[in-house]
């Protein structure tokens, strides 16, 4: 089914709202009557052991399964089952025991996906091998991140070298050798600001050695809410007929360990609502034209403002209209499709990247044409248009922590957690009652959480609600109102184990969440 859709449907839903209405109309897709599913034809299913064949093996949960073979010890397949209980104990040990082993790649988390590639090397035999990983944590409550970390010293101890690219306090105090870029972003970072131990980082007096042991406290004060927001029978995937309230005019936070069922009560309940906005990590529907200035609607007042100032069209100071370089279609790349091998993207030779043709580029706003206006960074671009419309969209971009963006960089080229906070900044201009989040630390650096934390609070304090999906301690004490979600992971989740606010939860809780909540504000 998936190959049939992206062979002749492709990869992304249709935007155009007659050719989706077409495609609803003309394709159906439905379980298999002959395999219901499995995929496997009638022998392959009649092979069984212990009673199970393989389909029922596969979509059983991997902690389930990885049980179930260490039942079986019929010697003439005992290396292969040895093999096999090594591998599914990793999965279980890296925290993705919840996960089965017929669910679809394209379903998994960024973390699911990346602890999923961890578990291929933690087996091999190879040494001297540099392992580098981008925030492995993503997506990881504080009980897995200690197994996480766990894992990556067993990586380093078997002989290789092993670099990680991090925020998290708990995964750069295991480091051995930390290196520390800034001392901002965007322009004003890109150097060294520190290389050293962790011991010296703390002393070193940068933004990340000032705020590696920096704690957000338990607010003094929790707001009262207005209402609440009820979730009644909620039974999506792992969770139990569960009924919670999520109240209104506040900052809850839902939390619980990473496969508990946090996003299946909240996505599957809430964005339905009328007044939900709902902002994910998700990829944001483009193509390779898109950028931030695009996406947010930055461009139509730049445009409109190098139009006033030069007397001609707004259409030419657009890369996808008249003013567009010929050579690559405004691009700025021109992409060679190499058939079997991957393709290969190269500077236009015409504009240079620039987008634009020299025409076009001729003209200026205040000395600067439109290539170098979309090259500038957010703060750039914020004292370049002191006040109007465009100043508007700049300022929100700065408030979810995107100054270090340039107007014209590629969507394709932001990370998740980017995605969501430019989502953010465009539903901050509208009239909302409840934004739901999930994981928006995703990415941020230490010192970038408490502005992310000043910038809910505005949201709450304007009248609206905040639900936030998250594994970060200090949104936790930061909230208002705590849903904690558990006890477990996949069939031992799916269960409200807490609410209340979080001082309530560290006082009395029991959860897992209560046990790192208490240590984190304790420290």
């Amino acid at each position: 089914m998936v190959k049939v859709r992206r062979l002749y449907l492709g990869d992304k839903e249709p935007t155009q709202p007659h050719i989706r209405a077409f495609v609803e109309r003309a394709v159906t897709f439905t379980t298999c009557g002959d395999c219901h599913g499995a995929r496997l034809n009638e022998a392959a299913l009649s092979a069984r052991i212990d009673g199970r064949n393989i389909a029922e093996c596969s979509a059983m949960q991997i902690s389930d399964l990885a049980e179930f073979v260490r039942g079986v010890d019929d010697p003439s397949v005992a290396p292969l089952v040895g093999n096999l209980r090594d591998l599914l104990a990793s999965l279980v040990e890296i925290g993705l025991g919840y996960l089965s082993l017929d669910r679809e790649s394209a379903t998994l988390s960024g973390g699911e996906a990346q602890r999923v590639k961890m578990v291929r090397h933690l087996g091999s035999s190879l040494t001297d091998v540099t392992y580098v990983f981008d925030e492995p944590t993503v997506g990881l409550h504080p009980h897995d991140i200690a197994r996480m970390n766990a894992l990556l010293l067993r990586l380093r101890d078997k002989g290789n070298t092993v670099l990680v690219v991090e925020h998290k306090p708990e995964t750069i105090a295991i480091a051995d050798h930390v290196v520390d870029l800034g001392p901002g972003a965007g322009p004003d970072g890109g150097r060294v600001c520190h290389v050293g131990d962790v011991a010296g980082l703390r002393r070193s007096g940068t933004l990340t050695g000032r705020h590696l042991d920096h704690r957000v406290r338990l607010r003094e004060h929790v707001r009262r809410p207005t209402g609440h927001l009820p979730i009644r029978g909620a039974d999506l995937h792992n969770l139990r007929d569960v009924d919670v309230d999520v109240p209104l005019g506040v900052l809850t936070a839902v939390t619980g360990v990473a496969g508990s069922g946090k996003s299946s009560l909240i996505h599957g309940s809430l964005p339905r609502r009328e007044g939900v906005v709902v902002v994910d990590q998700s990829a944001i529907r483009g193509s390779r034209r898109s950028n931030p200035a695009t996406y947010t609607g930055l461009l139509d007042p730049i445009r409109a403002a190098f139009a006033r100032a030069n007397k001609v069209k707004p259409a030419l100071f657009s890369a996808n209209s008249e003013g567009a370089c010929p050579g690559c279609k405004g691009i700025g790349l021109v992409y060679t499709d190499l058939a079997m091998t991957a393709g290969v993207a190269s500077v236009c030779e015409q504009c240079e990247g620039r987008r634009f043709t020299p025409e076009v580029l001729a003209y200026t706003l205040r000395g600067k044409n439109i290539s170098e206006v979309l090259a500038m960074s957010v703060t750039e671009a914020r004292d370049f248009f002191p006040s109007g419309a465009a100043r508007s969209v700049l300022d929100r971009l700065a408030d979810v922590g995107l100054s270090y963006l340039s107007l014209g960089q590629p969507l394709t080229t932001l990370s998740g957690g980017e995605r969501q906070r430019l989502k953010l900044a465009i539903h901050m201009g509208d009239r909302a009652n409840t934004y739901v989040l999930d994981e928006p630390t995703t990415g941020l650096h230490l010192a970038d959480v408490d502005n992310l934390l000043a910038l809910l609070d505005r949201l709450v304090d304007a009248g609206n609600t905040v639900v936030v999906i998250e594994h970060h301690q200090a949104v936790m004490a930061h909230a208002d109102w705590i849903i904690d979600l558990g006890p477990g992971a996949g069939h031992d989740g799916g269960r409200v184990v807490f609410t209340g606010t979080p001082a309530d939860l560290v006082a009395r809780g029991d959860t897992l969440t209560a046990t790192h909540l208490r240590e984190y504000v304790a420290r």
